[in-house]
């Protein structure tokens, strides 16, 4: 549409006109609602999540509840980024997700209702639960419900300046503190909450631990459908980092925040079940490679590992998610991080292992700053094409990648992960899967939006190189 001014001809951007259109009512509105009141509840959230995976949305009163229900709350695209509007273009709004809604169990008042975005009653195609209900819908027609658990790992700090931190725990300075009983103590009250708000939620909390650095933990909790374990993912970031402030530190989800301790990463454990038994299709008893996994569950790596330099782009989304994928470099030595594209048995040295604890398949190349939403519809995406042109992995390699030589690895064919966000995002650019999976425009927002990230990283001289170079020569 061309705008035009009365008294000269004026010829502007052609602009999108598209008028908020209202889902229709449902009895079951007013039905939830009365349940939210009855449970205390004040306010819910009207809620989607960024192309970042951050959590964002408009509170409502609950007296406007069918309102907010049937689409009334409306966001300036232009304000959040990857959502490809201009402050001239119209709103666009989520349609909440009535299955979905948590109620915040620290703050009880509070519920968030999860939506897909919409524009004039259309589903927004750059929306992050767009993108992956397209994914589920290809998979249903395949016969598939994916399942994904996220393992959930982070760092407690505290911080001295904006550019430094230290752990959280004065008392937490153990050299190897990985498991450490002591240490897990002196962090129980924070870690007592946050389980007990998860398993309120709904979590089902198997365990957690104190990882391998001062001050890093992990809590690992049940898979479930895969928009299920995504929403659960944004929630909790959001519930812990309020959890942490709260006791007078934070939470940090960066992949690395110390130079010379192990990173933090958030593990995709992934399985396909048949869309009418449930039963997980990854599982067998014969397996000639030893793995008790299944053709299926083999075709379904092939795929990861062919798509895995473009799924690293969306999965180590950040200019710092690349100084966690090196093999040495932590407390420990090992970094326990992927850096090459190939996969094993129970063998945490490859981007894929396969725990002989369950059928199912982990992804190592993933950590806490991603957009699970989207990360996951990819990884979905690439795991069907390996089932529909019957890709084959090759036999699990059963060595210890990092320590192999070079030779090694260039007999067994195996390349590395991308070593910079550049190179992700230069891999993201050339993959086809990507504009299948995201759509050309929220294809094109990451790729412009990671790559200003970049060079934005690039060009600044940080405190290493002055040290370094400004009187040397």
């Amino acid at each position: 549409m061309h705008v035009s001014t009365e008294g000269e001809n004026f010829v502007g951007e052609e602009l999108n006109y598209a008028p908020p259109v209202k889902r229709p009512d449902r009895p079951e509105y007013a039905a939830k609602r009365e349940e939210l009141r009855a449970a205390g509840v004040k306010y819910v959230f009207s809620a989607y999540t960024d192309l970042h995976g951050v959590g964002k949305g408009k509170m409502v009163p609950i007296d406007h509840f069918v309102d907010m229900m049937r689409g009334s709350e409306l966001f300036t695209g232009a304000a959040i980024d990857g959502l490809g509007q201009t402050p001239a273009d119209d709103e666009i709004g989520p349609w909440p997700d009535l299955d979905r809604i948590m109620i915040m169990p620290h703050r009880p008042e509070v519920a968030v209702a999860f939506g897909a975005l919409h524009y004039g009653g259309e589903p927004w195609p750059m929306c992050s639960r767009n993108v992956l209900q397209r994914a589920i819908d290809r998979a249903e027609q395949l016969g598939f419900t994916f399942n994904l658990g996220i393992e959930t790992e982070f760092y407690l700090v505290r911080k001295v300046s904006d550019t430094e931190i230290v752990p959280h725990d004065p008392l937490d300075v153990m050299e190897k503190a990985a498991y450490d009983i002591v240490d897990t103590m002196g962090s129980h009250a924070f870690l007592d909450e946050a389980v007990t708000h998860m398993n309120t939620l709904g979590f089902d909390v198997a365990s957690f631990d104190h990882e391998d650095s001062n001050g890093q933990f992990e809590i690992d909790f049940a898979y479930a459908d895969v928009m299920t374990s995504c929403d659960r993912q944004v929630m909790w970031r959001m519930m812990m980092k309020e959890l942490a402030r709260k006791h007078g530190f934070d939470i940090t989800m960066m992949p690395k925040p110390y130079s010379n301790r192990t990173g933090t990463g958030a593990h995709f454990n992934m399985s396909l079940a048949d869309i009418t038994s449930g039963e997980n299709l990854f599982a067998t008893e014969d397996d000639p490679r030893g793995c008790e996994l299944s053709n299926l569950g083999y075709q379904f790596i092939a795929g990861i590992l062919a798509h895995a330099p473009a799924l690293t782009a969306m999965a180590c989304s950040t200019v710092n998610s690349y100084k966690r994928l090196l093999s040495t470099g932590s407390m420990t030595g090992f970094t326990w991080a992927p850096v090459f594209i190939s996969y094993g048995r129970n063998n945490r040295t490859h981007m894929v292992r396969i725990p002989m604890t369950s059928p199912r398949v982990e992804s190592r190349a993933v950590d806490p700053t991603c957009n699970p939403h989207v990360t996951a519809a990819m990884y979905l995406h690439a795991g069907l094409d390996g089932i529909e042109q019957g890709m084959d992995p090759g036999d699990p390699i059963n060595l210890n990648m990092y320590t192999e030589p070079a030779s090694t690895r260039e007999r067994l064919g195996v390349k590395t992960l991308p070593r910079t966000l550049l190179e992700a995002v230069e891999a993201f650019a050339q993959d086809e899967l990507c504009e299948r999976a995201l759509g050309p425009d929220l294809r094109q927002s990451f790729i412009d939006l990671k790559s200003q990230e970049w060079w934005e990283y690039h060009n600044h001289v940080s405190d290493w190189e002055l040290k370094r170079y400004l009187t040397f020569f």
